[in-house]
């Protein structure tokens, strides 16, 4: 592709926005159009701190992400660090990655809108919940604030209870994890029920994916 910038501080912001977090088509068209001229010279820089860029035009999103070193050599300090996602929250991550697999099965809309309450609806089954429903719903409440935060879904402007997830969940969560989600949710399942004693803050796990 022909590496012809617009203003001569595009590759500098290209580079920092992605050093912030994901870069989505939709957010900034101009930004997006600046990577996609100069993804060559993004990659060569960012190769430098040991980052690869991840880009994906079809979907309209990229990121950076640092390779696993190879065999026998020393791993580089990471720039971009990995986040622990509790339990519930990576068990709500899973649900959403599979009903964004059912609806692009479906040969639907390429947008999924869930609302809050279709989010709760989810989850539900799979956390334990106690007696007191009021509880529950807002421990699932501050869980989707967290995936919003980590920019796997986004509220719609001036619908603070509708929810958009973002097609970059298919990166993270991928064909093969699905494949044994069902196997996954019962031990989700089952390790919550676990430690669902009282007292427990309960909230230490792997990511997702």
């Amino acid at each position: 592709m022909n590496e012809n910038p617009t203003q001569p501080d595009a590759l500098a912001r290209v580079v920092i926005s992605l050093l912030k977090g994901v870069l989505y088509q939709d957010n900034d068209p101009k930004l997006w159009q600046d990577l996609l001229q100069l993804q060559t010279s993004v990659r060569d820089y960012v190769a430098v701190m040991g980052l690869t860029l991840l880009l994906d035009e079809t979907e309209g999103y990229a990121w950076l992400h640092t390779p696993e070193p190879e065999e026998g050599a020393a791993p580089l300090p990471r720039l971009v660090g990995r986040r622990q996602l509790s339990y519930p929250v990576s068990l709500i991550i899973a649900l959403l990655r599979r009903k964004l697999a059912e609806s692009d099965a479906g040969g639907g809309d390429t947008r999924l809108i869930l609302s809050r309450d279709d989010i709760v609806e989810m989850a539900r089954t799979f956390l334990p919940g106690g007696s007191n429903e009021a509880k529950l719903i807002d421990r699932i409440d501050a869980h989707i604030n967290k995936i919003v935060e980590l920019g796997f879904i986004r509220r719609l402007s001036g619908q603070p209870n509708i929810f958009e997830v973002r097609r970059i969940l298919k990166a993270f969560v991928d064909g093969q994890w699905l494949h044994e989600f069902d196997r996954r949710l019962q031990e989700y399942r089952d390790r919550l029920q676990a430690e669902a004693t009282p007292g427990d803050g309960g909230d230490h796990a792997e990511p997702a994916a």
